[in-house]
């Protein structure tokens, strides 16, 4: 691994699977529908993940601590904020 501080996630070849470099456990996940992408981020053990949920129109964001309460309830908050403009 490079003396830098930054890291980079590298990929597990075919599987194009993320995980950061010496360090296999901690990885991201992306997915995406026509209006929300979700980036889900492992905690550095692999055990636990923050997941951020990104409105694909207007770019507003939710963060939440896990996978599910993000997924579901940014997701939906992102939809409500969406009513209001």
């Amino acid at each position: 691994m490079s003396s830098s501080r930054w890291t980079s996630f590298v990929s597990d070849g075919p599987s194009r699977g993320l995980h950061e470099e010496g360090n296999p456990r901690h990885r991201p996940r992306v997915e995406h529908d026509r209006d929300t992408l979700l980036v889900h981020l492992s905690d550095e053990e692999g055990t636990g993940w923050t997941t951020f949920a990104i409105d694909r129109a207007t770019r507003k964001w939710a963060v939440g601590p896990t996978q599910k309460v993000t997924a579901v309830e940014a997701h939906g908050d992102l939809r409500a904020w969406g009513d209001e403009t």
